[in-house]
């Protein structure tokens, strides 16, 4: 399955990966709701629980400069990493040319495919 969804957002035209980040939370929005994914999306960013208030400011100040920047949400594999973590890498991200923050973007995606195929299969 991650070989086909390998080849799959492989395939993806730019305009395709922009619908997909049209659905992700910003990094410290907490989705509401008790479907699967909502329930995946609040496990996958625990490292934001319990962040200082200067910390979840500093990373909404950096959404929106991301955001101005690149025209979309910030996109980060968040499983695993704190909130120090994705501000480090978003303000380092912030720095890119288009073209290399679309392959970044893609790289995430992929990572947050595979991690949520794998919990598919497992049944979580």
């Amino acid at each position: 399955m991650q070989a086909a969804s390998k080849r799959a957002l492989d395939a993806l035209e730019w305009a395709d990966v922009e619908e997909a980040l049209a659905a992700h939370p910003r990094i410290g929005d907490r989705v509401q709701g008790g479907t699967r994914e909502a329930g995946w999306s609040r496990g996958e960013q625990s490292g934001m629980d319990g962040t200082a208030a200067d910390l979840q400011a500093a990373l909404v100040e950096g959404n929106r400069a991301y955001e101005e920047h690149f025209g979309h949400v910030f996109l980060i594999c968040a499983s695993g990493r704190s909130a120090l973590e994705m501000l480090g890498e978003l303000r380092e991200r912030l720095g890119n040319d288009v073209e290399t923050e679309r392959a970044a973007v893609r790289r995430e995606l992929a990572k947050i495919v595979d991690l949520r195929l794998a919990k598919l299969l497992e049944g979580t």
